[in-house]
């Protein structure tokens, strides 16, 4: 794995409980420049253990789920941060955001 993947890791497992940030804020929080938010859902992605990296607290930057709420791993991602304690309105997310 490389730095950036190793940095954007890294990012993903600091994101607290019952919050939610972009994929350009792991991006950012990774210390990667502009333009990243891709290889941080590359790596959402292709997580190898995805029990053990909260990948269901990062969502678009319209405060949407970039997964479609129909499918399992939307239905998923909502149940999650609901038992976090992460708000909701309709299909957007409040958050607390990070």
């Amino acid at each position: 794995m490389g730095e950036n993947q190793q940095a954007i890791l890294s990012a993903l497992n600091a994101i607290p409980k019952g919050h939610v940030t972009s994929y350009s804020g792991v991006a950012k929080r990774a210390g990667l420049t502009t333009g990243y938010a891709r290889l941080v859902c590359r790596v959402l992605r292709e997580l190898p253990e995805r029990h053990k990296t909260p990948w269901w607290r990062v969502v678009r930057a319209d405060g949407r789920s970039a997964m479609s709420a129909d499918s399992a791993g939307g239905a998923e991602q909502r149940r999650r941060l609901k038992a976090e304690g992460v708000q909701f309105k309709g299909d957007k997310i409040l958050g607390p955001w990070w």
